[in-house]
């Protein structure tokens, strides 16, 4: 009987070949950035503002794929945003690679990585398979994502400004990401569980 210290995740269920592990991680990592990218593009109509997907494919990544997988992908996509590949969301329109990066939005990258990391974590220990405790873990993870993101603007715009263009406006489309979240990764691990070995 594993421990809850140790949840394969995902990725881990399906990736037992040894031989083709190395394989399976790449392609992992070129399908997270690829998906990064598409929801960075697609923007969905919503209230207040136009929202992405991003932060939800973010959390789910993670989770997923694990801390150390989950966040490698992401530090992949940021990289390869660094090296000039109009991969954000704005992007070329609002200029590219580390320019972009260092612009009001950069706080917010550096958070995927560290919401990537955390949602990985407790997936690792099991926290994606009920609504409670997915629901704490995708909670968390968009928590890193704003804090990064306001420590970012805050010596720029002061506090005020920055709780008022970069976190208000996406309450409500981040507490929907997070509702959608939080039902989708049980109802994944229900799909697969019996294929990936009865670990649902």
């Amino acid at each position: 009987m594993q421990s809850t210290l140790d949840q394969p995740t995902l990725f881990r269920a399906f990736a037992t070949d040894t031989r083709t592990r190395l394989f399976l991680v790449a392609a992992a990592v070129v399908f997270g950035v690829c998906l990064l990218t598409l929801s960075a593009k697609v923007q969905v109509p919503f209230w207040p503002v136009p929202m992405t997907m991003q932060t939800l494919v973010v959390l789910m990544l993670g989770m997923a794929y694990g801390s150390t997988l989950g966040a490698g992908a992401v530090i992949a996509y940021l990289l390869v945003g660094a090296a000039g590949v109009p991969v954000f969301a704005g992007t070329p329109e609002r200029g590219i690679g580390l320019a972009y990066m260092m612009g009001p939005t950069g706080g917010f990258l550096l958070g995927f990585v560290v919401a990537a990391w955390i949602t990985g974590v407790l997936a690792e220990r099991g926290w994606d398979r009920s609504i409670l405790r997915c629901a704490v873990a995708m909670l968390a993870g968009t928590l890193a994502i704003f804090l990064f993101g306001l420590a970012a603007l805050i010596p720029v715009a002061g506090l005020a400004r920055a709780i008022e263009v970069g976190f208000l406006p996406f309450l409500a489309s981040s507490a929907l990401k997070v509702g959608l979240g939080t039902v989708a990764m049980p109802l994944i691990w229900q799909a697969v569980g019996r294929r990936a070995g009865g670990l649902g």
